[in-house]
């Protein structure tokens, strides 16, 4: 049996928190607002580089931000 490793994020509640869009936030970050959409409905996984450029625009570590889930 193959181990399916999924990503989960909190990108959408971080982004409610700050009262950000996605195109605001893809602005801060340098990223198109379909990256952060891809991101938010977990169709992306992002780079170490984005991950932490969000973790410091958001303030929070990035395993905060970021969650593997693991799948049987």
């Amino acid at each position: 049996m193959e181990l399916q490793l999924e990503m989960k994020n909190r990108i959408k509640v971080e982004r409610a928190i700050l009262d950000i869009t996605q195109e605001e936030l893809a602005q801060k970050i340098g990223v198109s607002r379909q990256t952060i959409s891809s991101i938010e409905k977990n169709k992306y996984v992002p780079s170490t580089v984005l991950a932490l450029k969000l973790s410091q625009l958001f303030g929070k570590p990035v395993n905060e931000i970021f969650e593997l889930d693991e799948e049987d």
